[in-house]
């Protein structure tokens, strides 16, 4: 069986999640390649898009937000993320359970006793008349039938678990600052989240392993679980084997992926990328060696955005007064700097509306 070292894995996730080059995707396909977008932070999506589109416009995608074509959900791992309203009705149910074992992961003792289908039932009457509403707003309408849980935990449980919901705009759009209110999926989208299969077959995760490989493979069973957060994946991995081919990584893992998905020769070249906070470039995948390394995977994790340079995390940015700032994680030759500075110099033009093309890097570390 065919090894692909880390360096064949870089490039093959950077040509998926289009990095390698930026594609002339329109806006709503590039979201629905991608598999949806974190999102917790609002504006983060629009940094990511920046780095993988050409002449990407901002403003189509707060369009596509208030034209109700993607939307921001609690979906995979029960973080928030920007996805296609086709796919939130797709995917939503199969997720179920997750979200709501993960909830119950935080607040187990808060909902000890508590029928959770009669609290969503609950919720599902609050939010009939199709007003958006705070999370807050709507723990508070429920808490005197559950006053021992809590409002916090009732409000997660229902907004990011029992009930099919979508954090409405101006949330999420461009240059906006807004707080979160949520109306059902099915009253902004006008139509229902699809049921489970009858049957018991798992069309929805087959779909998934597909999609998944499409935006992030080649990549292990743990790195579709780390990406979605299903544990129940074996079955539908088992259903689309016959139509995957198989590698193995340095470690002897074995990797499954598309048989005509791209994956570019080792030495291609990879442009410098300024990604946002939480990038699923990086947290798709349980092992992120080939794209991070390990000494540096927790700024994965900390909400710090990242540069890439030669397909690799080598600095942190931040923006201050109209300025990205870099700060290097590893050493920078003239070569890198001179692209880190140029790449730096597009973002802070993106940034600021054209107003700003400054950059500062820091020193390289010893």
């Amino acid at each position: 069986m065919t090894v692909l070292d880390a360096r064949a894995l870089n490039r093959a996730t950077l040509a998926r999640q289009l990095l390698l080059e930026r594609a002339g995707l329109p806006v709503l396909d590039a979201v629905a390649h991608l598999g949806g977008l974190q999102a917790q932070e609002p504006q983060e999506p629009f940094l990511g898009l920046f780095s993988r589109l050409r002449a990407f416009d901002p403003a189509e995608l707060s369009g596509l937000l208030t034209g109700r074509r993607v939307v921001r959900t609690h979906l995979m791992r029960r973080t928030v993320h920007l996805v296609t309203s086709d796919d939130v009705v797709a995917w939503r149910a199969r997720h179920d359970d997750m979200l709501r074992r993960r909830v119950l992961g935080v607040y187990r003792r808060e909902f000890d006793g508590v029928d959770l289908d009669e609290l969503a039932a609950a919720g599902r009457e609050v939010l009939a008349d199709g007003e958006p509403r705070s999370m807050p707003e709507i723990a508070r309408a429920v808490a005197d039938r559950w006053p021992a849980a809590g409002p916090r935990p009732l409000g997660e449980m229902l907004v990011a678990a029992l009930l099919p919901t979508v954090q409405l705009p101006p949330r999420g759009l461009w240059r906006t600052k807004a707080g979160v209110r949520y109306a059902l999926i099915s009253s902004w989208l006008g139509r229902d989240i699809d049921p489970p299969a009858p049957d018991g077959s798992d069309p929805v995760g087959q779909a998934l392993v597909r999609r998944y490989l499409t935006a992030y493979g080649p990549a292990a069973s743990a790195d579709l679980r780390a990406w979605c957060g299903l544990a129940g994946l074996p079955g539908a991995v088992s259903a689309v084997r016959e139509e995957l081919v198989t590698f193995r990584d340095e470690r002897g893992r074995e990797l499954l992926d598309l048989p005509d998905a791209p994956r570019p020769d080792p030495d291609t070249p990879a442009p410098v990328r300024f990604l946002p906070a939480f990038d699923n470039a990086i947290l798709g995948y349980h092992d992120r060696s080939r794209i991070i390394d390990d000494d540096h995977r927790p700024v994965s994790v900390a909400g710090e955005r990242v540069v890439l340079v030669d397909g690799r995390v080598a600095a942190t940015w931040t923006v201050e007064t109209d300025t990205v700032l870099v700060t290097p994680l590893l050493r920078f030759s003239r070569r890198d700097r001179t692209s880190v500075a140029e790449e730096g110099r597009a973002m802070a033009s993106f940034l600021s509306g054209a107003g700003s093309d400054r950059v500062r890097i820091d020193a390289s570390p010893v």
